[in-house]
């Protein structure tokens, strides 16, 4: 195991092992770099047959991997070249048991080094640096501004919103060990951390079956629980401290939403029953952080006339946390607080008050939903639910799909009807009639806050919208009943763009202003990043999304709508991540900034929110966004006529080129057949089928945005992320109109950010890694292709930023993307080398352990990138 640590040691990690050159590079030595060397030699000590033999070997794959990629050997020459000079085994069953046994090793190499750097999180980021709230709050003050930030948050909110979408490849098993060993990994608490890795060694890596949406949805309340209560309570003491916001003034700034167990676009396996399952699961776990955290009050207010009270206060909330009764409410419980809280002003000289106070602040920011549970759906369901209708009950003797507008409007707004689910046989349908009814039960049990959007995915039209209400009517529940927001999800680019008539249509129309005026004249639109980029391109969809977002606000703000954006955002690039807080921060005055509300998911929810800084600092950062774009006018938010010609001209392009790509007869067959994107499905991390139709031929239409751009990362190739960039620039460049885009990047926010987010994909890139496909008869030009405009985009990139290299001035970002890359190289080389042998195997029983290493060798890939899908 020496020889180990001298290798990594002694290694070329870029950046991440230079001498430092500035204070960040020197913390990230110290704290990350050097405890890596040091804890990576307890890995001999791992409960692995041979694991110390596996250890030595590493570094002669790794080196083999390395310098044989870049002289453009294949990964079979390489793997093939590594048994012949470091092993004598011939056997291939038993090389095929070193190289599984290689997979389990990085795997865990990967949770070590994610405890490593998640456990410095503190040290390496400037906790009151630019985007935190002391730091927005100092710039109030500077600029005589606080009044200003104040009267903004009395109207603004941020809404996380936890997705159900399969990007977590750690099992909870795992997660609860990282935590842990994020916990000693300070403390240089060598003898805990060895104990924990033996655990790690011991703890299986992947799901024997699919978790069901319960499961996944405990797996985020545990966050909910262990993280965010804590710190959204803190956030909003910090806000209150600026402030000096008094107790009957206080208004949420930030809340949660959540997907597990109501997001059914897709996924039959999420129900009516299994919504109302996790809107108790949400009660009890919001219940049990109000009774631990009442312990404490009740241990300060030791006063005569107020533990009796104190007492029957906690003893409802135990009988209620415990599912023993579900008898209390929201108002009742405030009621009852405000009851001690009035004795403790006037019998006991407001003793304790701040601390009775917080704990107050806690029941009006969390409820007893804890977290609102969103209601997700396709529009085709909905439309196919009326068609049953139509046909059971006879209404017309056509189909629903081939109504005229006049007939579907009649119907969807004035036609009376009350259904029996139990009237239809087919099961969705009967489900869709009990969703309904559930959404009315969860906010009679935990108020209304605990359910009340409804979103549509792949809205095309208002009658996407009026479908949903016409459900809930033919329910038996009456237009003032409907506590419910019904929110279009557009996402293809053909939503996008028509996002402004189907709004401006549904705002003109009485029954639906009749619905607002009942919400308030709010309207929440869903707006999705990850098929617009499926089906668009990387600049086209962000674009268009902009651009939909400012006639979405003229046309909310001319019929006197406050409009709010909802973004379904994923964790890379491809799908609406990377810089998230730089993201909202660009977009101007031209966008309607009254909440902030974004997806967080999978990878993303344990690498940005997984532990109290990192979850304190993110929030912060989006709560901050949202100040600066209205209090802090930043002129470069602001793009004008000519930048917006030129944005324009590089959507264009992009998307031609894109669509050349999209429409290329390999570009399917391509994934099929040389990523591993088929075995996706058999990982068992999520719920939900990873494609949309059951059908044997694999369409792009059906394929979901993860496995579409997880596949891409697979390949070390993240297409999604920049193809057609570098091209859109190229014709610019070419018509001489460099300093055009220079000037660019310079003076527009939402540019530059749009521009260093793909560079964030390309720093992931690695087209060495299957340079071997060039040669391939059938798939080496296509190959090329892709190759090309990666070096192209690489090439303008740096032309029209002026680096020097990729991501040259986010030093932190570049050295874990390095590191994590140094460490999984030997794994990528392994799932193309399985890769290649299903190819040329006919032994169908080798060609499944073959498969199955390709599967395994999707999480550790998968966790190193953090968010790759």
């Amino acid at each position: 195991m020496q020889y180990v640590f001298a290798y990594f040691a002694t290694q070329n990690l870029n950046t991440c092992t230079r001498m430092p050159k500035n204070s960040i590079e020197s913390v990230f030595t110290q704290e990350i770099h050097n405890k890596y060397l040091v804890f990576n030699t307890l890995f001999s000590r791992l409960p692995y047959d041979k694991m110390a033999k596996i250890g030595q070997l590493m570094p002669f794959l790794h080196d083999l991997s390395e310098t044989g990629f870049e002289q453009g050997k294949d990964p079979k020459e390489i793997i093939n070249l590594f048994f012949n000079q470091y092993t004598t085994i011939k056997d291939e069953k038993e090389r095929i048991d070193l190289l599984f046994r290689f997979i389990t090793y990085i795997e865990r190499q990967v949770v070590l080094f994610d405890s490593i750097e998640d456990s410095a999180f503190e040290k390496l980021t400037p906790i009151n640096g630019k985007g935190t709230l002391q730091s927005t709050f100092e710039l109030a003050i500077q600029q005589n501004k606080i009044e200003e930030v104040k009267q903004k948050l009395k109207n603004f909110k941020v809404r996380v919103v936890f997705t159900a979408h399969p990007t977590q490849f750690y099992p909870n098993s795992v997660l609860r060990i990282i935590q842990d060993l994020e916990e000693l990994i300070p403390k240089n608490d060598i003898n805990g951390i060895d104990a924990l890795l033996q655990q790690l060694g011991k703890t299986p890596f992947i799901n024997e079956q699919k978790p069901t949406p319960l499961e996944e949805a405990q797996s985020i309340i545990f966050y909910l629980r262990h993280v965010y209560y804590q710190v959204i309570g803190e956030i909003h003491q910090k806000i209150n401290n600026y402030l000096q916001t008094e107790e009957s003034e206080f208004s949420p700034v930030l809340e949660l939403g959540f997907w597990p167990g109501g997001d059914r676009d897709g996924n039959p396996f999420v129900t009516a029953d299994i919504s109302k399952k996790v809107a108790q699961e949400l009660r009890s776990s919001i219940l049990k952080c109000y009774y631990n955290d009442f312990k404490i009050v009740c241990r300060r207010l030791t006063l005569k006339g107020i533990m009796p009270l104190l007492t029957q206060i906690s003893n409802r909330i135990h009988t209620n946390m415990n599912g023993l009764k579900n008898d209390l409410t929201l108002e009742e419980l405030l009621a009852s607080l405000y009851e001690v809280r009035d004795l403790l002003i006037t019998k006991h000289n407001s003793i304790f008050l701040d601390l009775f106070d917080r704990f107050i602040q806690q029941v009006k920011l969390f409820g007893l939903h804890f977290a609102s549970l969103d209601i997700r759906q396709d529009s085709s369901i909905h439309e196919k639910v009326m068609d049953e209708i139509n046909q059971k009950y006879a209404i017309s003797p056509k189909p629903y799909s081939e109504w005229t507008h006049a007939e579907k409007l009649h119907f969807l707004t004035e036609h009376e009807l009350l259904i029996n689910e139990d009237d239809f046989e087919d099961p969705l349908t009967k489900d869709t009639f009990k969703t309904v009814k559930a959404i009315k039960e969860i906010q009679t049990l935990n108020g209304e806050k605990a359910c009340h959007r409804y979103i549509i995915s792949n809205s095309t039209s208002m009658f996407s919208v009026l479908e949903v209400l016409a459900l809930f009517r033919f329910c038996g529940i009456t237009p003032s009943e409907v506590n419910v927001d019904v929110m279009p999800l557009f996402e293809t680019i053909e939503g996008l763009d028509n996002a402004q008539s189907t709004m401006s249509a549904l705002y003109q129309l009485p029954f639906y202003k009749a619905h607002l005026e009942h919400r308030k004249n709010h309207q929440t639109i869903m707006l999705g990043f990850s098929d617009g980029t499926k089906d668009g391109g990387y600049v086209k969809a962000n674009w268009e999304i902009y651009q939909a977002k400012e006639k979405l606000s003229r046309v909310s703000k001319k019929n006197q709508i406050e409009v709010m954006f909802f973004d379904g955002r994923g964790g890379p690039p491809a799908r609406g991540g990377g810089k998230t807080h730089q993201f909202y921060a660009s977009q101007g005055p031209t966008i309607a900034n009254n909440e902030i509300q974004v997806t967080i998911q999978g990878q993303t929810i344990t690498s940005m929110y997984g532990s109290r800084p990192q979850a304190m600092y993110n929030f912060e950062q989006l709560i901050s966004a949202g100040i600066i774009n209205d209090v802090f006018h930043d002129d470069r938010s602001i793009l004008d006529k000519k930048e917006r010609v030129l944005i324009d001209e590089l959507a264009e392009e992009g998307v031609r080129k894109y669509f050349e790509l999209k429409e290329h007869p390999l570009f399917v067959s391509y994934l099929e057949n040389k990523s591993p994107l088929k075995y996706y499905g058999l990982t068992n991390i999520g719920s939900r089928p990873s494609k949309r139709s059951s059908g044997k031929k694999l369409m792009l239409s059906d394929l979901r945005a993860i496995p579409f751009v997880g596949s891409w990362s697979q390949l070390k190739q993240n297409v999604p992320g920049y193809f057609g960039f570098g091209s859109a620039m190229q014709k610019v460049i070419e018509e001489g109109r460099l300093e055009d885009l220079k000037s660019l990047y310079q003076s527009s926010l939402y540019f530059k950010t749009l521009m260093e987010n793909s560079m964030m994909a390309l720093t992931k890139t690695y087209f060495p890694l299957t340079k071997y496909m060039k040669n391939d008869p059938e798939y080496g030009a296509f190959w090329n292709i892709l190759y090309e405009e990666y070096l192209l985009s690489v090439k303008n990139m740096l032309l029209v930023s002026g680096q020097s290299e990729l991501m040259a001035n986010e030093t932190l970002g570049k050295m874990s993307i390095n590191y994590r890359e140094h460490i999984v190289l030997p794994l990528l080389t392994i799932q193309q080398y399985a890769l290649q042998r299903i190819e040329e195997t006919k032994d169908e029983k080798l060609k499944l352990v073959y498969e199955k290493m390709v599967t395994r060798s999707l999480f550790g890939n998968i966790n190193a990138s953090r968010n790759s899908a």
